[in-house]
This record gives structure tokens, sequence and C-alpha cells, in this order.
């Protein structure tokens, strides 16, 4: 189903939801430059590099699929305050100096959405379990909590460390992705080792179905379902 007509139907049952702020298409890779624990939460400082152009204090950035605030900018390295709820379902706390991660700035109005809708608000921790490569295309294979796969579809879209990505197949507590050269070479994601873990947001037009549908599982979903809750004349 297109977007703008998922739209229309979700705010039809009453629903409306925010327009993404990024779009998961990885503009560079940064460089960590510092990341301590505070009073706070933890603090971290990343090399925008080419990206901090045009960014303020007060901006959003999407660093490693997590949307963070600007809360200093000093030439290009800006700080982050990574609050405890972040900490807990995102792997910002285990970065450290010399990492690189992932980031995107906020869309303007007008900007082209070349992936999907990308909020930066994070569901989850997935761990890649397998890297199938073959040919110009690459597999990677996620694990992941239930409860976040259950919000998955094959061919659906997620975000894997900002990154918009198709998903290829979904079963059990897997999901699986594919992998262009482009895609390897312009984002972290090439660089991501089995057992190794990435920040995982579910598609946001799907959670607001699954949410008006009362908590059905992605899985459950048929034109039946869709017809019965009125998103289908």
């Amino acid at each position: 189903m297109a977007p703008d007509r998922v739209n229309r139907l979700v705010a039809r049952r009453g629903v409306c939801y925010p327009v993404g702020m990024f779009t998961g298409i990885i503009e560079v890779i940064g460089t960590v430059r510092a990341a301590a624990a505070t009073a706070a939460g933890w603090r971290l400082e990343v090399d925008l590099g080419p990206a901090a152009d045009g960014v303020r204090p007060g901006d959003s950035v999407n660093v490693a699929g997590c949307c963070q605030t600007v809360a200093e900018l000093r030439g290009s390295v800006a700080g982050f305050d990574v609050v405890p709820e972040t900490l807990r379902l995102t792997t910002l706390g285990s970065l450290a100096a010399g990492d690189r991660v992932d980031l995107e700035r906020s869309l303007r109005v007008g900007d082209r959405l070349g992936g999907h809708f990308v909020t930066g608000h994070v569901d989850g921790v997935a761990r890649l379990s397998e890297r199938r490569e073959g040919g110009p295309e690459r597999l990677w294979v996620f694990e992941a909590p239930g409860d976040l796969v259950g919000r998955m579809v094959p061919k659906g879209s997620v975000a894997v460390d900002g990154v918009s990505l198709t998903l290829v197949d979904v079963a059990g507590a897997a999901f699986s992705v594919a992998l262009i050269p482009t895609t390897l070479e312009r984002t972290t994601l090439g660089a991501l080792r089995v057992g190794g873990r990435a920040n995982v947001e579910t598609d946001l037009l799907g959670k607001y179905v699954l949410k008006v549908l009362g908590g059905t599982k992605a899985k459950d979903l048929s034109l039946e379902t869709l017809r019965e809750a009125g998103f289908l004349d």
C-alpha cells in the first residue's frame, strides 16, 4: 500500500503520525572523538565532517540510527547528551573514541525522501548472525527480540543503524536484508561482523497500522483484517 494512502487511512481512523525526520540515506560516516559517562547519562562527541555544514546547536542529527540533539558544536565536532532511555535501547553507550558511525542530518521541507520515513527513535538492538556473501549482493541475517521482529514484514522497510533497507525475509526471531555495494561502501554496515550489534527502527507507518488494529502482529495481517478495520474500501 502506498505511504500516502496509508497516511490518509490512518488519519481517518483517528491517528496522526509525525512526518519522518530522516530518510535513512546516510550522508557521511563520522568518527567518535570522545565518549564518557555523566551524571545525566552519557556524553558523546562526534566529528560530523562535511555533515556539520549548516548544523547548529539544537538541531537533530541521526547518529547510528538514533535521533540526537546537538548540545554543543566546536568546528565540525558535535556534542550530544545521551539520556538513560537511549542508552537502554541502543548501542550508543558502547561507543568509544575512534569508532565510526553513520550520520544523517534532519530533513528540510521540500527535500527528497530517498529512503523511507525514519524518526531515529530506535525500537531495539539486533545481532548480526550471518553474512551471506556471493555475487554483487550481500545478505545480512540478524537475530532480534520477538516483539521487534513481529513488527516486520517481508519486502517492508527497516532502518539498521540509521540505514534504510528493504527486508528480504522475516522468520521466527530473525530477519534478513540485502545490501548493494554502494551501501557497503557508504555506511558502517560493510564493517559489521558476525556477533556485532546494530540499532533497529521498524517502519513508522506499520507501527500505526498495527496500533489501530489493536496489537495485531505483522505476520497476522491480511486483506480481510485491513478491510474489517476500515483500511480498505
